[in-house]
């Protein structure tokens, strides 16, 4: 079979544009080259392998898996079944932790990021700040080891830590300029909602956060306030609808006299207008 014919196998079970990403995986070429070579012809090992492919695609099985490849502020990330797909809405979270970072004189920022997952967010602020120096966690072993290629396969300098949460680093930890993190916080109620491409392939243990979605903020807020220097700042991805909870978390932080722990959060709306980020310095 040649190519056209392929893909227009492909294109009876799945999208068209689907079925061309999978080609171009498969045949290591970029779409430019499929679109000038309609005619070529498939080795048998590569129509096999793109059928089996595609039939995965059919089930519902996330292209990034397929590929095990997911694009992140222009940078490709492996990404696998260990972790979460990275959003474009995580990367606003990456913007705004830039912004601030380049509003002040900070020589060598540290940074920690929480909950690593692909390790999207560290290695792209390790690349982006080279001055910055990163620290990372994750509960999930098999993370970190996608992590952990990602960051040597794009050369940042990421120091990375097993760790539930803070836990890893000990009762006195080093005092962080920035913490970052997007954890999980989709309530166990959503799930019936969920997409089946959602639920059935990426790792619930990043996705799923309690009752309410908001466990891992109730822990982390007062950890990161520990772990913060005066002025640092918190930046986190929380859910559709958590803003005025998160808020509320926030406030009800106080010191033993009742001041305030942390400055009035600042909530910044993704690209559909929908409040995705919260950023508060500890005071």
């Amino acid at each position: 079979m040649n190519l056209r014919e392929t893909l227009d196998e492909a294109a009876r079970t799945i999208t068209r544009r689907d079925a061309e990403v999978l080609a171009q995986h498969v045949l290591a070429r970029d779409r430019a080259w499929l679109m000038a070579h309609p005619d070529a012809a498939l080795e048998e090992p590569d129509l096999i392998r793109l059928r089996a492919l595609v039939t995965r695609r059919a089930a519902e099985e996330p292209l990034q898996y397929l590929t095990g490849v997911q694009e992140f502020f222009g940078r490709p990330f492996e990404v696998s079944a260990d972790v979460l797909i990275p959003r474009p809405e995580t990367e606003q979270l990456v913007e705004a932790v830039l912004a601030w970072v380049r509003g002040r004189s900070l020589a060598s920022p540290q940074i920690l990021d929480v909950g690593a997952g692909s390790g999207a967010i560290a290695v792209t602020l390790a690349l982006e700040l080279p001055q910055a120096h990163v620290t990372a966690v994750d509960l999930s072993p098999a993370a970190l080891r996608v992590a952990r290629r990602n960051g040597e396969q794009l050369g940042a300098g990421v120091r990375w830590l097993e760790s539930n949460l803070l836990a890893a680093l000990g009762p006195e930890p080093d005092g962080f300029d920035i913490i970052a993190s997007n954890p999980p916080y989709i309530p166990l109620s959503d799930k019936p909602t969920l997409a089946h491409e959602v639920l059935a392939h990426e790792p619930h243990l990043a996705l799923f956060a309690g009752d309410d979605g908001l466990e891992v903020y109730r822990r982390l807020i007062p950890q990161a306030h520990h772990a913060l220097r005066r002025h640092g700042l918190l930046a986190m991805e929380f859910g559709f609808g958590q803003r005025e909870a998160l808020r509320e978390l926030f406030a009800a932080q106080t010191s033993p006299a009742g001041d305030a722990l942390w400055s009035e959060p600042k909530f910044l709306d993704d690209y559909a207008g929908i409040p995705r980020v919260v950023l508060a310095e500890r005071i």
